[in-house]
């Protein structure tokens, strides 16, 4: 199977491709800047300008769209926030256009979205059929209803579209659990706010095997949410992490106060939580090799 990865030199989109030519198949990368000597065929492409190598989609059997800025990165200015969802739907509006045209064989996209969308949800268990916070209190979840909303024309073109939504993706090459694990490291890990905050995570392994499966088996359609089994407040979080670490937890909880101050509106990315179901891809037959927070972050850390 030839698939054609968007965003696939980040972090899940570097394991992705390892883990598909490891199982066979033929992996290609749209890019803005092509790498040179890299393992994998590169095509270009510039969402902004709304330009894309020509052969690039014809040369796919399936897609997987994982573009878009790294929300954790930079302070949420206005012009941060505008280039947030552009990233995402600028991708996606020229993916879809050129699905539209005649003269290809994709007939699977899994295109990214996120946990965020169902905003903060306390203790409640969300589903996929749970709504969505409100666009006009929740910036994250704005963006990722209007993210899953820019890949829907993709399944009106006939095209079979997979939509997870990512939780917390854990990996010692990037992501959340890097700064997570130095502050552990070096005596000042704590609870961030009440600690009382779900924090719905997934082995970057476990990801990338749902990812495949999705895209090897036509029954997957529409959004799952790509969560480990057993999701953990935030307090737990880190006194697992800690442990694995051999590190004591010190330090009292992060007032959340302190941390708007310090990061204002983005602070939502670390006070908010969401305790996600997983049941809809168990139900699937998925099998996770890491369900649970402490074998997980063992297997990371060597221990496992």
């Amino acid at each position: 199977m030839k698939i054609l990865i968007t965003g696939g030199t980040g972090l899940i989109g570097t394991r992705l491709s390892e883990l598909l030519a490891d199982g066979g198949h033929e992996v290609a990368l749209l890019s803005r800047e092509p790498a040179r000597g890299g393992p994998h065929r590169t095509f270009r492409w510039d969402p902004t300008a709304g330009t894309i190598d020509p052969a690039a989609v014809p040369y796919a059997d399936a897609i997987v769209n994982l573009a878009g800025a790294n929300v954790g990165e930079g302070r949420w200015t206005d012009a941060r926030k505008k280039e947030l969802l552009a990233s995402r739907l600028d991708s996606l509006a020229l993916l879809t256009r050129e699905l539209a045209k005649p003269g290809h064989r994709v007939g699977a996209v899994v295109s990214a979205s996120a946990i965020g969308f169902y905003g903060d949800t306390g203790d409640r268990l969300v589903t996929e059929e749970t709504p969505p916070a409100s666009p006009k209190t929740d910036f994250l979840s704005a963006v990722t209803q209007q993210w899953e909303q820019a890949a829907a024309p993709i399944a009106a073109l006939g095209i079979r579209l997979v939509t997870p939504r990512i939780g917390v993706v854990l990996s010692t090459k990037g992501g959340a659990l890097l700064p997570l694990a130095r502050t552990v490291k070096l005596g000042l890990g704590a609870p961030l706010g009440s600690g009382r905050q779900y924090l719905s995570w997934i082995h970057i392994d476990d990801l990338c095997h749902l990812f495949i499966a999705m895209l090897t088996d036509d029954a997957w359609q529409g959004p799952y949410n790509a969560v480990a089994p057993y999701p953990a407040t935030n307090a737990a979080f880190n006194e697992v992490l800690a442990d694995v670490l051999h590190r004591p937890l010190l330090l009292p909880k992060v007032p959340g106060f302190a941390l708007k101050l310090v990061l204002g509106e983005q602070s939502e990315i670390v006070l908010a939580g969401q305790r996600v179901s997983d049941a809809k891809v168990l139900a699937r037959g998925f099998e996770f090799d890491y369900p649970v927070l402490r074998g997980a972050l063992k297997a990371l850390y060597g221990e496992g």
